[in-house]
């Protein structure tokens, strides 16, 4: 199948439930070797869904350590203990909603949809799908960007079930092949059932680019460092969405400007707040230059792997 997507479509998995090591309902419950948050992750990766959201409540340290190396941006909800689902979600939605053109959204307790199934959501031209696997419905949902102000909007006691249907339209349901759409993971049976066709839907390179000289100074954290200061202008702010400690962060920013030998941020200091952090004309450049670079080899690479595999 071809994994090349019409549109920019950003992926959201809500994980922010209070649970345990003993629940099922557990992000990091594992399926196979895998927990059940990284099987979405690779999921979405291997259908070409960037960027990823992650938001975190209770064990949020631990899915961010645990997932830490996956190039994935963490939002926490602090309240998890007192909101629902759809509080979650929204936080992922407001931070998405002019990021890409469409959303890919799904709880973290239904991880066995395949790549095929969310390829086929993203290039069906649909404002609002969701999967059907023999007349049911099930998980992820895609929501084209411009229905988000709508459901932000949303106050009525129904969740994302209700902002949903509030919409001027109306849900439409694709059929697929895709029985791990409608199982969560209180069916863990059945989940089992399905682990080996899985497996293989998720079969694919997993590339870990970098920039070096003597050493690294560049790989994907970094580049999602300089993402988020772009989109925040505070490196601490970044910070957060990326489970980076602050020191860290200035350690990488400058390790950076010194290998290239230039400035890649610049500081503004005072205000309110502390002052700002931006990206420099030429931290710009070299970014949007990274990403393009990025692009080309993990698309060669997917090509390759396809072609001798």
């Amino acid at each position: 199948m071809n994994y090349k997507k019409q549109k920019e479509t950003g992926g959201i998995i809500v994980a922010a439930g209070k649970t345990s090591k003993k629940s099922k309902s557990d992000p990091l419950l594992k399926i196979g070797s895998i927990t059940v948050i990284k099987r979405i992750v690779l999921t979405f990766q291997r259908a070409g869904i960037s960027p990823i959201v992650i938001v975190t409540g209770c064990a949020a340290e631990d899915i961010e350590y645990h997932l830490s190396d996956y190039g994935v941006i963490f939002l926490r909800n602090e309240e998890y203990e007192h909101s629902q689902m759809f509080d979650s979600a929204k936080i992922g939605f407001e931070f998405l909603k002019e990021k890409c053109d469409q959303v890919v959204f799904t709880p973290v307790n239904i991880p066995m949809f395949t790549p095929d199934t969310i390829v086929k959501m993203i290039t069906s031209g649909e404002s609002l799908i969701a999967p059907s696997y023999k007349g049911k419905a099930g998980h992820p949902l895609l929501i084209d960007n411009e229905l988000l102000p709508s459901i932000l909007s949303y106050d009525g006691s129904q969740g994302l079930r209700g902002a949903v249907q509030n919409l001027d339209i109306k849900r439409k349901l694709m059929e697929v092949e895709d029985e791990g759409i409608i199982h969560d993971t209180d069916d863990m049976d059945r989940l089992d059932a399905l682990l080996k066709e899985h497996n293989e839907h998720i079969y694919h390179p997993f590339l870990r680019i970098s920039i070096e000289k003597e050493s690294m100074f560049f790989n994907s954290r970094t580049k999602l460092l300089l993402m988020l200061i772009k989109e925040t202008h505070s490196v601490r702010n970044a910070c957060r969405h990326i489970a980076l400690s602050y020191s860290k962060a200035w350690s990488m920013l400058n390790k950076l400007e010194e290998e290239l030998g230039y400035a890649v941020v610049e500081r503004i200091h005072g205000g309110s707040n502390g002052g700002n952090t931006y990206l420099t004309k030429e931290g710009l450049e070299f970014l949007e230059k990274y990403l393009e670079f990025e692009h080309n080899v993990r698309k060669f690479a997917e090509l390759e792997f396809k072609r001798l595999f």
